[in-house]
């Protein structure tokens, strides 16, 4: 695995990384971070350097937890002196107690960092010039949304489901559930219905928000026929909120338009709510089987992102924040949050790089963006296409960029910081949808080094442990947390026990929560992640299951079985090849591929369609029945064929031979 790791970053094993960009003492000063250190050493009398140092204050923030979260509570008033005793009174993982007998409401606390002079939203879309939205346009909208759910009967703990792309309706929408105590959930339109039913159907929705259609790529997707098949499968939708996109005259009979939906503007009324009540239901990728509904609260969620977006994104009043994502992302809830902290989230409806791949950076220009969220997999495919965008645009305002989704290769880096702007602070994140928050990013106080990200973030006690669980520094490891945070998940959705959440995160060292991602921490403080250590699909940073692309497949009669993977390349790419066994006189025709191709895209998404389709001998299994899917993967990522598969645990270790030799076919091509 290290030659994996020293292939991801672009450099050998003993070459330094190079620094591309190093804070100033006047921007450190100019920080959020800087200002809480400071507030808290002066409140506790303690001293993390001067100005600010990072790691002494990210020391302190894991050996004293409570500590911090109490702090950073009162820091930003959203529960301002609660004892500390009654912050963190029970600390075990899974099922840690935060603040309780304390109330917040997220969308409340939206609407108290309101900056009138500022707009709240500026809604683009590919057909779309810039919009603004007031706060006081969101706050009406919101208001009369929230009080068409309760004149539909919709109480607390209610689901209310999106079937929604990213546009300005589901910013409203989730608000509005989430000022009455309902509970929010979203799919993107690009979902099939069977996707969209394996998450929608779990968690029982009393109220569908559908869209009948979206752009994208320049082209129109009707889904009016999704919405009348979801409309059809979802007994517990009493009231269908028809969102008009494509068709605006064609409004689904018993539907409720959305212009109804919030005719009556008015003020918000925030239903009280305990710290840990439910604020929305995201999912886990499918692999193994339906999608986990993950569960986040209002406080958690709140919390977390005061912290990530104000003190390592250092966005607040008068930033303009953009993260492009769809509402089936866990990064759309997060951009939706930028709101906490008062600052404009710029709202876009469309392709990634239409009409052209600078399209990102295009959408800056015009929006005076100040915070750029984008994916590692975009910027890697603008240094590919030798795009210059600092040259083509006008990026005065732009003063960071964020990559996520997967590892940003150091070539991607340099980049930036040629083509798009010296002086914008580059910061590459992980996390995940199951903690709706980064474990490792970038801090403003910090250099920027080509490949690497800058550290864990504030009150995240991570770590990189050996398969004995041991923390090593210097070596590839598992990704894992030692001590609680507050959005970890409450639950997940109709798991009765537990069972299924300790079986996800708490094996196999139990009371420490294990990701799911390699983590190198080098000797300097840095990370490197260099992807999954098991076999979720993750595309463009968006997460998803084998599991909607077997039952696609699968429906197939010339395909006897198949197993798909997720290979993260050395040069940053990223490659999904659907390996296919085929029935007996049945061949790999281009007939056959498009149609297996046109059913995944169908059934699942468009994001599902693999890259490549081959046809092999068979698929090994587990024996138990499981597909290798990781030992695979492991072999196309160049580790040892002895490291990677345990042959004698493989029901036909026979099989086994055929992906060594395509792994090595591959490896060997240019």
């Amino acid at each position: 695995m290290v030659g994996a790791r020293s292939g991801w970053h672009g450099a050998g094993v003993s070459e330094l990384p190079q620094a591309l960009w190093t804070p100033t003492p006047e921007s450190v000063r100019r920080t959020r971070i800087a200002a809480f250190a400071s507030w808290v050493a002066r409140r506790r009398g303690l001293d993390f350097g001067d100005p600010t140092d990072y790691d002494a204050l990210w020391r302190w923030s894991v050996e004293h937890i409570d500590q911090f979260w109490s702090d950073l509570a009162d820091w930003t008033g959203v529960l301002p002196g609660v004892p500390e005793d009654r912050v963190l009174p029970d600390r075990s993982m899974p099922g840690a107690v935060w603040f309780p007998g304390t109330t917040v409401n997220y969308a409340e606390q939206v609407f108290r960092a309101a900056v009138e002079d500022n707009p709240a939203l500026v809604v683009v879309a590919e057909d779309t010039d810039p919009l603004e939205v007031s706060w006081a346009s969101l706050r009406a909208q919101v208001g009369a949304f929230a009080a068409t759910l309760r004149r539909l009967g919709v109480q607390r703990g209610d689901r209310v489901a999106g079937y929604l792309p990213n546009v300005p309706e589901a910013v409203v929408a989730f608000l509005g559930a989430a000022s009455i105590g309902a509970v929010w959930s979203s799919c993107a339109p690009d979902f099939g219905t069977r996707a969209v039913l394996d998450r929608f159907a779990q968690i029982e929705p009393t109220v569908l928000v559908a869209v009948d259609g979206y752009r994208f790529g320049g082209k129109d997707h009707d889904r009016r026929d999704v919405v009348a098949e979801l409309r059809a499968a979802l007994p517990t939708v009493r009231t269908t909120i028809a969102l008009p996109r494509l068709f605006p005259d064609d409004v689904p009979d018993g539907a409720l338009p959305w212009a109804e939906a919030v005719a009556d503007e008015q003020d918000p009324e925030f239903e009280a709510l305990p710290f840990d009540h439910p604020l929305w239901i995201v999912y886990s990728s499918g692999t193994t089987g339906l999608p986990k509904g993950i569960v986040h609260g209002h406080g958690g969620v709140v919390l977390e992102q005061r912290k990530q977006l104000a003190l390592h994104l250092d966005v607040g009043a008068g930033d303009r924040l953009f993260w492009y994502a769809s509402t089936a992302w866990i990064m759309w809830n997060i951009a939706t949050s930028a709101l906490l902290t008062g600052a404009t989230v710029i709202v876009y409806d469309g392709a990634p790089a239409y009409p052209s791949v600078d399209a990102q950076f295009a959408l800056a220009a015009r929006t005076g963006m100040t915070y750029l969220g984008t994916s590692a997999g975009y910027l890697t495919a603008c240094e590919k296409a030798g795009i210059r965008p600092g040259e083509a645009h006008d990026l005065s305002a732009l003063r960071a960029i964020g990559a996520t989704g997967s590892p940003l290769p150091a070539s991607a880096y340099l980049w930036v910081y040629d083509a798009v702007k010296p002086d914008v602070l580059l910061g590459s994140l992980s996390g995940g949808t199951d903690v709706a928050t980064g474990f490792i990013g970038s801090s403003p106080l910090l250099p920027v080094t080509a490949g690497e990200l800058q550290r864990p973030m504030l009150a995240v006690a991570a770590a990189s442990w050996n398969e004995d669980g041991e923390p090593v520094i210097g070596e590839l490891g598992e990704l894992v947390v030692t001590e609680p945070m507050p959005s970890m998940p409450l639950y997940f959705w109709n798991d009765p026990g537990g069972t299924r959440y300790r079986e996800s995160y708490f094996e196999p060292w139990p009371g420490v929560w294990r990701h799911g991602d390699w983590l190198e921490i080098t000797e300097r403080g840095t990370c490197l992640i260099t992807g999954r250590s098991d076999s979720t699909l993750n595309r463009g940073g968006v997460r998803m299951g084998t599991a909607d692309i077997y039952a696609a497949v699968e429906s197939i009669p010339a395909v006897l079985d198949c197993v798909v993977l997720g290979v993260e390349q050395p040069d940053g790419g990223y490659w999904m090849p659907l390996f296919v066994q085929l029935a007996p006189g049945e061949e790999l025709s281009d007939e056959l591929r498009a149609q297996l191709k046109a059913a995944i895209r169908e059934q699942a998404s468009p994001r599902h369609v693999p890259d490549e389709i081959i046809a092999v001998p068979g698929v090994p299994h587990t024996r138990t029945g499981k597909r290798l899917e990781v030992p695979l993967k492991k072999l196309f990522q160049g580790v040892d064929p002895g490291k990677a598969v345990n042959t004698g645990a493989v029901d036909d270790a026979s099989l086994v031979d055929h992906y060594i030799a395509l792994a090595r076919q591959r490896s060997a091509s240019p």
